[in-house]
Formats: structure tokens, C-alpha cells, sequence
């Protein structure tokens, strides 16, 4: 299991890196051309497109690094008995709105229909499937991350380096 969590992390490490340096990429080229009088049209409407998919790979990196806002004093400050309940109970608690959003988003989708970009011919479909892919790939984060976070908490030790490098 934890070689397949160092893989998706890999992976979501590149995806994020890849969108990161494309929507930097498409910035610049913006702004040099507005600096020669020309404008792209379309780039302020990508450059949101890629933003967003940007913050749903990087939020289910995060997740997998257990990096997410957290109250981790009050849970390490705690019995033994009530570190596991608490523990429990808020990964209910995120799998449960995790995949509510994850349908959501994949219900959206069918809204759409046919409707595209403004300025480039990219179904709606296409740029908002980020929504329930984000939503997925942050459970799995999660679902990956659950027994070394569990473990932790029990043994109150620090977290695994290969998680949180």
C-alpha cells in the first residue's frame, strides 16, 4: 500500500508541476504580447481553467500529506480512547463530504450539455470534470494516507517522511 501512495503521490506531484508550469507558461506569453500592443483572447479564460485544476490536484496532494487544516493539538492532547473516536470520526465525516461534492460535480456535469469556452471551442463538460476527479483523487489521497495518519495518532509519533516530504 505504501508504494502505491508513494506512486500517487508521484503522480500528483507531476500533474500538479505540469499545470503549474503550463498556466506560467500562458501568463507570460500573455503578458509579453499585451507589452507588443496584441492581446490573446483567450488566455484569461484558460489561465482559470488551469488555476482551478490546479487547486483540486494540489488540495488531493495536500490530503495525501495530511496537510489540511487541522486540530491536531486537541487530538495528540487527548486519552488514547478519544484520539481513536475523534480520529474516526472526522474521516467520516471528510469521506462523507468528499463524496457528496465528488456527486455533485459529476451531476453538474450533465447540466452543461453542449455549452463550450467563450473564446475556445473546450466543452464546459470538459473544463468541470475537475470537480468530481478532484473530489475522487482527494478520497483515494485520503483513503492512501488513513493508516499511516492512524498510526501516528495511536503512537504519537511524527509523521512518515515518504508522506510528508
Amino acid at each position: 500500500m505504501r508504494i502505491l501512495a508513494l506512486v500517487f503521490k508521484r503522480l500528483l506531484e507531476g500533474i500538479s508541476l505540469g499545470l503549474l508550469v503550463l498556466l506560467a507558461v500562458i501568463v507570460v506569453l500573455a503578458v509579453v504580447y499585451r507589452t507588443f500592443g496584441m492581446s490573446l483572447i483567450w488566455y484569461d479564460e484558460l489561465a482559470s481553467v488551469l488555476l482551478a485544476w490546479l487547486t483540486y490536484f494540489g488540495a488531493a496532494l495536500a490530503a495525501l500529506k495530511r496537510a489540511h487544516l487541522g486540530f491536531t493539538g486537541i487530538l495528540t492532547s487527548s486519552p488514547l480512547f478519544t484520539r481513536k473516536v475523534m480520529f474516526w470520526f472526522s474521516e467520516v465525516c471528510v469521506y462523507a463530504f468528499v463524496l457528496v461534492c465528488a456527486y455533485a460535480g459529476w451531476y453538474v456535469l450533465s447540466v452543461f450539455g453542449n455549452e463550450s469556452l467563450v473564446s475556445l471551442p473546450i466543452p464546459l463538460s470538459v473544463t468541470q470534470s475537475v470537480v468530481p476527479i478532484g473530489f475522487v483523487l482527494f478520497a483515494i489521497a485520503q483513503l492512501a494516507s488513513t493508516r499511516s495518519a492512524y498510526e501516528d495518532l495511536v503512537l504519537q509519533t511524527t509523521p512518515k517522511e515518504d508522506f510528508h516530504t
